[in-house]
């Protein structure tokens, strides 16, 4: 997949990790209320190594990819 460049890309980039993501947690039921314990219970739940190394990879790629758009939109 190539590098996004503009904001339009970053969102459709945002939206297909999303849409895994989304997929992981309803498969592993994860439910963490608090967003600084996602990771731990991502790690509790998700028995599967190989997914819960991609739910970590979408969730790093989220980050910076909001990072990105956060800088395109501000300039700074």
């Amino acid at each position: 997949m190539s590098k996004p460049r503009n904001i339009p890309e970053i969102q459709a980039r945002l939206d297909l990790i999303s849409q895994e993501l989304i997929a992981l947690i309803q498969e592993y039921q994860l439910d963490a209320e608090d967003p600084l314990e996602v990771i731990p219970v991502a790690r509790q739940k998700i028995n599967v190594s190989d997914d819960y190394i991609r739910f970590l990879e979408l969730s790093l790629e989220g980050c910076l990819l909001g990072e990105a758009a956060s800088f395109l939109e501000t300039g700074k």
